[in-house]
C-alpha cells in the first residue's frame, strides 16, 4: 500500500529564534519513500541537516521574527502488515548484550529507572522472560493508564506517569520503556507517524505518535503500549533513549506554536 504522510506546524515567534527540526521519515524507510517528505518553509528560510548520535536526520534554521509555516507532504510505500509479533524470542543476558544496546538499560531524562526498578521487580519478575515479559509490561501499562490529551505535559515523566495513572501515547512508552530497562530488556524510544489504516471508525484527531522497540533475540522489536495491537502503516521518523532526543522541534527563544497539523492517510489508488 501507499500512504500519503506529512504535517503543517505554524509557529509566532518574537524574535529571530533557531530551531533543530526532527521531522523527516528516518532513514531506515529511504527506499520505501516514493514523493520526499521534503520540508517547505513560509517565509522561506536556509536549512542545513545533519545526523544526530542515533541516525535521526535533523534541520537546522533560524525562524524569522513574525509568523513562520513549516509544511511537508510525502508518499511512502509500506507493507501493509501489522507489527511482527514474534513469541518466541528470548532475552539476552546483560553479559552477552551488543556494546550499543546497553546505552538502551540506563536511565534517562524521563526514564527513572532508579525510582522504578523495585515495582517493576515486584510486578514482573514472576512473569516469563522474553516476548512475553515484554507484552506483559505493555499489558500492565495499557490497563494503568487513561489515555486523554488534557493529562499531556511536557516535562511527565515514567514515574509521575506511574504516579497519576494518566497521559498519551508517549508516556505510556516511557513507562513500558522504564519497566523494560529494570528487567534488564534494552528499550529505545521511537516516534513517528501512525494512522488508523485498518481500524474502524470513529478515528481520534491525528498527532504524531509514540511507541517504543526492545531489544530480544538479537534483534529490535516494536512494541506499543498505547494501543497493545499490532497495528498497520507505523512509519518510523526518529529513535532515542527516550522523547527528549527526538522532539520535532528544539527552539532556543520564545515562541508559540499556533497551529499543528499531522496526516497519515492510506492511498487507495496506489501511486507509483
Amino acid at each position: 500500500m501507499n500512504i500519503n504522510i506529512g504535517y503543517e506546524l505554524i509557529y509566532e515567534c518574537p524574535q529571530p529564534t533557531p530551531m533543530i527540526l526532527t521531522l523527516n521519515v528516518h532513514y531506515t524507510r529511504i527506499s520505501d519513500i516514493i514523493i520526499p517528505d521534503l520540508m517547505v518553509s513560509y517565509p522561506s528560510v536556509p536549512l542545513t541537516a545533519y545526523r544526530d548520535n542515533y541516525g535521526n536526520w535533523c534541520g537546522r534554521i533560524v525562524a524569522p521574527k513574525g509568523q513562520l509555516r513549516l509544511s511537508a507532504n510525502g508518499l511512502i510505500r509500506d507493507h501493509g502488515q501489522p507489527d511482527l509479533v514474534v513469541q518466541h524470542a528470548r532475552q539476552t543476558p546483560v553479559e552477552n548484550l551488543p556494546d550499543d544496546t546497553l546505552v538502551f538499560l540506563l536511565g534517562s531524562r524521563y526514564c527513572e529507572t532508579d525510582r522504578l526498578c523495585e515495582t517493576a521487580w515486584r510486578l514482573f519478575d514472576n512473569s516469563p522472560t522474553g516476548w512475553w515479559r515484554v507484552q506483559a509490561i505493555c499489558d500492565y501499562v495499557n490497563q494503568h493508564i487513561t489515555f486523554g490529551y488534557i493529562h499531556a505535559r511536557r516535562t511527565k515523566t515514567a514515574m509521575e506517569t506511574f504516579q497519576e495513572k494518566t497521559g498519551v501515547c508517549r508516556d505510556y512508552a516511557h513507562l513500558a520503556i522504564t519497566f523494560c530497562r529494570c528487567m534488564n530488556i534494552p528499550a529505545r524510544y521511537c516516534t513517528g507517524y501512525l494512522g488508523d489504516i485498518g481500524l474502524l471508525p470513529p478515528y481520534g484527531p491525528m498527532d504524531f505518535a509514540g511507541w517504543f522497540e526492545a531489544y530480544l533475540d538479537g534483534q529490535w522489536y516494536t512494541f506499543d503500549a498505547r494501543n497493545n495491537t499490532p497495528r498497520i502503516g507505523r512509519v518510523l521518523i526518529a529513535r532515542g533513549r527516550d522523547a527528549a532526543d527526538v522532539a520535532i522541534s528544539n527552539t532556543f527563544g520564545p515562541n508559540l506554536l499556533v497551529s499543528f497539523k499531522v496526516w497519515t492517510d492510506e492511498v487507495k489508488d496506489g501511486v507509483g
